[in-house]
C-alpha cells in the first residue's frame, strides 16, 4: 500500500518501521555487556562460571538477560552489580512476598520448580522504569 501511494518501495517502509526495536536491542546488548563486566570486575570470573546457578544481573534499572530461558529446577541467582541503587525482586507468579532490598553486590536466588512463562520485576523500579524481566521455565 505505501509503495503505491507513497512512491516508497514496501520492503524500504518495512525496514525503517523495524530499526527502533533493532537500536533497541543493540542498547540492550551494550547495556548488559557493560553489566556483565561489573558483574567479573566485582566477584573476579564471569557470571557464567558460577555453578550450580544461573545469574541474573541489575544493572541501571535492568534486568541482563531480560528474558531466560531454563529447565525445571534450576536456580536464578539475580546480582545488583550497580554502584550505588538498590533493588528488589517480585516473582509475580509464584506469589512469594517481594525480596529485601537487594544493595550493590548483594544477591537473591530462587529454584524454578513449575513450567511456564515466569514474570518478575524490580519492586521500587518496575513502573517507573520499567524494570521487568521474564523466564520461560521448560518441563
Amino acid at each position: 500500500m505505501f509503495d503505491q501511494a507513497c512512491g516508497i518501495p514496501a520492503i524500504l517502509v518495512s525496514l525503517v518501521l523495524t530499526l527502533p526495536a533493532c537500536a533497541e536491542d543493540a542498547d540492550l546488548k551494550a547495556l548488559c555487556d557493560e553489566a556483565e563486566s561489573r558483574y567479573t570486575e566485582l566477584f573476579g570470573h564471569p557470571s557464567s562460571e558460577e555453578e550450580g546457578v544461573t545469574v541474573v544481573t541489575m544493572y541501571k534499572y535492568r534486568f541482563c538477560p531480560q528474558k531466560l530461558t531454563v529447565p525445571v529446577g534450576t536456580t536464578v541467582r539475580w546480582v545488583n552489580v550497580d554502584k550505588r541503587t538498590s533493588h528488589s525482586l517480585v516473582l509475580k507468579d509464584e506469589g512469594e512476598p517481594e525480596s529485601d532490598r537487594l544493595f550493590p553486590e548483594e544477591a537473591f536466588e530462587f529454584t524454578f520448580l513449575t513450567p511456564g512463562d515466569q514474570t518478575y520485576l524490580c519492586g521500587p523500579h518496575w513502573e517507573t522504569q520499567e524494570m521487568i524481566g521474564m523466564i520461560a521455565v521448560s518441563p
